[in-house]
């Protein structure tokens, strides 16, 4: 199978790439930087420069590749293109994600059609942004909460385009939990060890995790399959603040994180944050189990985050 995969030279794209070509599969992948061409030759697939807000420099790419399938994995989250991460002003921070997640897809939803290319497997997201509501493990069948009147707004509704975009297509929308692996929480590490990540109120706010690679079988499982609708890519254990991030600090070498109360993490965090870590939802993965045959190699954060940061 042809696949071109949109933000081949991401962190998790790194992961996917060498998995699609072993399964041998013949794969484009995109990358906005010239420089980064020699390591998609590295990763196995054919290089090509793309700019995922440029209809023009996305229809020629595809029409060029002519794959059987995309696989949508821009966006804009690394320091090179968003700079430090600023979730107290996540609207302004967020900016050349939500621009991916709203002008590339419909880019590559366009290419797509122009090219007949026959299926489509996006990004989407499942950490912490289940509707607070009900239970504190949400399915497909629950929405996400779209954060209205808060920083994160903007955020949630490009992920709510990008669902209603591609689903109407007829292709697949892969919500990945918080991804870990290399190169994934180096940013989260550095506050860790610095005792700058803290515990806010009570950490009752859930989280789902995922390691790339898990992520990356996901994928490659959505794309020989062709699957059709919203899957949970995440962990087999969503788990609230109070556990998964002692238990960081504990791999990472470092002190206990220290514990705010919400006044003082919404004045120095914002609002976003506090109820990320206060009344954040996680997320079922036995749909992607059922559906799609998902086995993980890390069912869970707790082994993965102690490999990996071994």
């Amino acid at each position: 199978m042809r696949v071109f995969v949109a933000g081949g030279t991401g962190v998790l794209g790194r992961r996917l790439v060498p998995q699609l070509v072993a399964r041998g599969h013949q794969v484009t992948a995109t990358t906005t930087s010239a420089a980064k061409l020699g390591l998609v030759e590295q990763l196995g697939a054919d290089g090509v420069v793309m700019d995922g807000l440029d209809a023009v420099s996305v229809g020629e790419a595809v029409a060029a590749a002519r794959p059987d399938v995309i696989v949508h994995q821009m966006t804009g989250i690394s320091t090179a293109h968003a700079g430090k991460p600023d979730l107290k002003h996540f609207d302004r921070w967020a900016v050349p994600t939500i621009r991916l997640r709203t002008e590339g897809t419909d880019h590559l939803l366009a290419a797509a059609e122009a090219t007949g290319v026959s299926h489509f497997v996006a990004q989407g997201y499942a950490n912490w942004n289940g509707i607070r509501e009900g239970g504190w493990v949400k399915t497909e069948e629950d929405p996400l909460d779209l954060y209205e009147g808060t920083a994160a707004y903007t955020a949630m509704a490009a992920l709510r385009h990008v669902e209603d975009g591609v689903g109407r297509a007829g292709g697949a929308v892969l919500r990945y939990g918080a991804f870990y692996g290399p190169g994934a929480t180096d940013d989260q590490l550095v506050l860790v060890r610095k005792r700058q990540f803290p515990l806010v109120g009570e950490g009752t706010g859930y989280a789902s995790w995922v390691h790339l690679d898990d992520a990356a079988s996901a994928t490659v499982l959505a794309v020989e399959q062709r699957a059709r609708g919203v899957f949970n890519i995440v962990d087999d254990e969503p788990a609230p603040e109070s556990e998964w991030l002692p238990h960081l600090a504990v791999c990472a070498g470092a002190k206990p994180p220290m514990r705010v109360p919400k006044w003082l993490a919404r004045l120095l965090a914002g609002e976003v944050v506090v109820t990320m870590m206060t009344e954040g939802r996680g997320f079922s993965n036995a749909k992607a189990r059922r559906e799609l045959g998902w086995e993980l190699r890390y069912p869970s954060w707790r082994t993965g985050f102690e490999e990996g940061l071994a």
